[in-house]
Order: C-alpha cells, then structure tokens, then sequence
C-alpha cells in the first residue's frame, strides 16, 4: 500500500515528537526525493526544533561538492549504491548539528534503469547514535510511486530507529 498524505504527516510527526523527546535534530541528504522527505518534516508547525537542515544532492557534483561523496566511490559503484548513500549520510551528519540523518538515491523512472538497477530501486542510508547503516528496496509503480514509498520507507526507519535511541544523559 503506498502512503497518503495523511500518512506521511503522521509519520513526520510522530518522528518529530521522538526526536523532541530524545534532544535530538535531523538532517537529510535527498537526490530521487528532491527534498520531500524535508517537505514532510517542515509542514509540521515546530519542526524548527527537530530539522537541522536538509541537502538535496540531485546531481553528483552535488553529491561531491555538498556532502563530500568521494568521486571515486561514485564512479566505482554509481550514485545509486549503498556505498554513495553511506557516505551521502555520513556527510549529512558531518554538516549539520544533527544527531539523526538520512540519505536516499534511487532509480525513480520512468527512464534511467538498468538490468542491474531497474526503475524503483532506491538505496537508503541511516545514521544515529554514531551508527551507520545502508539497504536497498525496491518499489512498484510510476515516478510518483515510488517518491512517495521512498519517503515513507525514510520516515518510517527514522522512527524505528529514534524509538530505539536512548536521550542523552544530562547531569
């Protein structure tokens, strides 16, 4: 089932009361998503206070110049990798005072598949608490389809991620 718009601000904003809880900001790194992941935390009125900054990294030139993606990792195993978006979160967080960050990169269609990466395979990269993790997913449907699955996938990790985070111990 792909998630509605509804849906996607519930997620935001249950990610934002985890995150408010915790003391914690989040900073995103965004290519096929163009900063809807952004867009869903930043239409919840107090957002400010859990979004540090969001990059949207489209193009590798953006990848490099923004977030420090080395060149040699993109050409080694393209934008669309676990390898790029590991390092597309590693700089999200590495820019930002954040302490919780996603990076997506994918095939998102019509165009721009290949056997080996075909249209709706998007890679996710996670970091938090000083952990960083990567997956691949794949989707059905059109442009739109997978986008919006894309960031549901995005927003529902952070949330599982941030629930199992513990605050900061403050003496």
């Amino acid at each position: 089932m792909i998630a509605d718009d509804q849906e996607l601000a519930r997620l935001a904003v249950r990610l934002g009361e985890r995150l408010g809880t915790l003391g914690w900001q989040l900073a995103t790194a965004e290519s096929c998503t163009g900063g809807w992941i952004s867009k869903c935390v930043t239409d919840i009125a107090g957002s400010s206070a859990w979004l540090d900054r969001g990059f949207v990294t489209y193009s590798n030139a953006a990848k490099h110049d923004m977030l420090g993606v080395s060149e040699r990792t993109l050409a080694a195993h393209g934008a669309v990798s676990e390898p790029v978006v590991r390092e597309m979160v590693a700089g999200a967080l590495g820019r930002s005072v954040a302490q919780m960050a996603v990076a997506v990169s994918g095939v998102a269609g019509p165009g721009g598949g290949t056997e080996q990466k075909p249209v709706g395979m998007v890679c996710f990269g996670f970091a938090s608490s000083g952990e960083v993790c990567a997956e691949t997913c794949r989707f059905a449907g059109d442009r739109e389809a997978v986008r919006r699955q894309t960031v549901a996938h995005a927003l529902t990790r952070l949330l599982e991620l941030a629930r199992d985070s513990v605050p900061a111990r403050v003496d």
